[in-house]
């Protein structure tokens, strides 16, 4: 058995003018060594469900293990730590900070798990230039396109290797050229120690992974393909 991340009964209620229950009663399990898509209209739970595996979010009842471990969503340090060991998050708007260049961009994630900076610069290079983008080291993300950007995301989450990674309409933003090829890196992520999923409106990259969840109205409608 090689679940990586097992989620039972996670409901998560927002209040607003009302309670809205954005995810409902959520039981599945991630493997390791498999390519996981969500699939669902807008408001279906997708990102929610996202941000409570990245540990971001904490549900409103239910329990999550990763990698064998139950999380305390109370113990948010520990949950920091455990962000930054194990996941790599990959968001649509890219998120990078407008004022620190690609390498310093991807850098500062290694930092995050106690590297210091010789050795989190060494890596932020080497993951950079593994995407393509060694002569872009220096440029900030305003001097970067789209597809540029998100490859800079993607490095960023990858440079402290992490067994879980975590897509948020990674594709959202590009056009359809530099989508594919996004999309093309994020397949060739895929390895047997390591677990990736990604939520996307696109149907025809949802069809590349190895399971394909639907969503809607914060359940899960269907799962097609071996969970």
């Amino acid at each position: 058995m090689n679940n990586l991340i097992s989620l039972k009964k996670i409901s998560k209620n927002y209040i607003l003018n009302n309670k809205v229950k954005a995810l409902k009663n959520i039981n599945i399990n991630f493997k390791l060594g498999k390519i996981y898509s969500i699939v669902g209209p807008s408001g279906s739970g997708k990102s929610t469900l996202l941000n409570i595996l990245s540990l971001i979010d904490k549900p409103t009842s239910g329990r999550i293990k990763i990698d064998g471990k139950l999380i305390d969503f109370k113990n948010q340090d520990l949950n920091d730590k455990i962000r930054a060991s194990l996941i790599g998050i990959i968001y649509q708007n890219y998120n990078l900070l407008p004022d620190f260049t690609a390498l310093e961009n991807v850098s500062l994630a290694g930092l995050a798990l106690d590297k210091n900076i010789k050795t989190s610069l060494n890596d932020a290079k080497k993951v950079i230039s593994n995407l393509g983008l060694s002569k872009r080291l220096d440029h900030f993300p305003s001097e970067l396109s789209g597809g540029e950007n998100q490859r800079i995301a993607i490095a960023r989450a990858l440079i402290n290797k992490p067994k879980i990674i975590l897509a948020d309409e990674p594709t959202g933003n590009l056009d359809h050229i530099s989508a594919k090829n996004v999309f093309k890196i994020l397949l060739n992520l895929k390895k047997s120690n390591r677990l990736i999923i990604f939520a996307t409106h696109n149907r025809e990259f949802a069809k590349l992974s190895d399971c394909k969840i639907e969503m809607i109205d914060g359940n899960i409608k269907s799962i097609n393909g071996k969970i």
